[in-house]
């Protein structure tokens, strides 16, 4: 019996399932009998044996001992355990398939390839609950390029935002929602308790800026009566100072608003620090997870290069 995927699109949404495809039509017949379809039915709702079957469809418990038996021999239920019942062994089957059919052999056409890339596992954990059954699930929050917030700055980062959507978008689905927020707009509209993607250091990005305390690797952010004087990145592990403005940190904590949500941080000293972060995780991945174990509080250290000689941040090396 082969496999083959059953492909279903509504809605910019794409379900699949997985077919058992007859090649000879005996194992076929075991399933077309309406006793059996009914069988396979519960079945693939949970594990059942075959007396509670009969109880629940009101049936003589030998048909289904017949029909069990011939599901079984066709290679579509199997016993997924045992239990002791009544001085008797009871052996609970489940479905093995959640759809059949018939293939002939013609009828195949070329078709454009696609290729969507696997995610990889470790990369799965590190966005974790932002990838929602095949969707994106959360917000990508950049700062406002107007002035605002204590240092009236202007956001120059907010661009690199688009490409690490595009990063994203090799793996989840466009969501119904829009995905990108000011982060002038995620406080006016309390969106703070929610998966977030924050993109621009504390100075333009208004959420960073409310997150830094809670991240291994912070930004020094010294009170005066200014607002703040910025001393660069401080490493809670090493105590390292980072002052180069083409040094950020990627960092994924607990969302402090909503403790079943996470938020995960791309931030530079400066924009160019910043542009480095989304790099390093679009491009270099492997190996800035390479030391990712912690899914509750996670930090790392980038600083770009400029390796080609066009005076803008190329490439990537992963500090601590």
């Amino acid at each position: 019996m082969k496999k083959r995927f059953l492909l279903k699109g509504e809605k910019g949404q794409r379900e699949v399932k997985e077919v058992a495809v007859f090649d000879d039509p005996e194992r076929l017949r075991a399933v077309l009998s309406k006793l059996s379809w009914r069988i396979l039915g519960l079945l693939g709702d949970k594990e059942m044996y075959p007396l509670e079957i009969a109880k629940k469809l009101k049936v003589h418990e030998q048909r289904v001992y017949y029909h069990i038996r011939k599901l079984a021999k066709a290679g579509v239920v199997e016993i997924v355990r045992e239990e002791e019942k009544k001085g008797a062994t009871a052996k609970y089957y489940k479905t093995l398939f959640p759809a059949f059919g018939v293939e002939l052999p013609f009828g195949y056409r070329k078709v454009k390839a696609i290729s969507i890339p696997s995610i990889n596992e470790k990369m799965k954990r590190f966005f974790g609950s932002f990838l929602k059954d095949g969707c994106f699930n959360g917000k990508i929050v950049v700062g406002s390029p107007d002035p605002h917030g204590p240092f009236k700055a202007r956001a120059r980062d907010g661009h690199y935002a688009s490409y690490l959507a595009l990063f994203l978008g090799q793996f989840v689905e466009l969501p119904e929602d829009f995905a990108v927020k000011l982060d002038v707009d995620v406080k006016a509209e309390k969106e703070e308790d929610n998966n977030l993607i924050l993109v621009g250091g504390p100075g333009t990005n208004l959420i960073t800026q409310e997150v830094n305390e809670f991240l291994p690797i912070r930004f020094s952010m010294m009170p005066s009566e200014h607002g703040f004087l910025f001393g660069g990145l401080v490493s809670e592990k090493t105590g390292n100072v980072y002052t180069s403005d083409v040094i950020g940190v990627i960092a994924r904590i607990v969302n402090p608003w909503d403790k079943e949500k996470r938020i995960i941080v791309l931030a530079g000293n400066k924009a160019v620090g910043t542009k480095a972060c989304v790099i390093a995780l679009a491009k270099f991945w492997k190996e800035v997870l390479k030391n990712f174990v912690d899914e509750e509080r996670f930090a790392t250290v980038i600083q770009g290069f400029d390796l080609d000689g066009d005076g803008k941040v190329d490439s990537i090396e992963v500090l601590e």
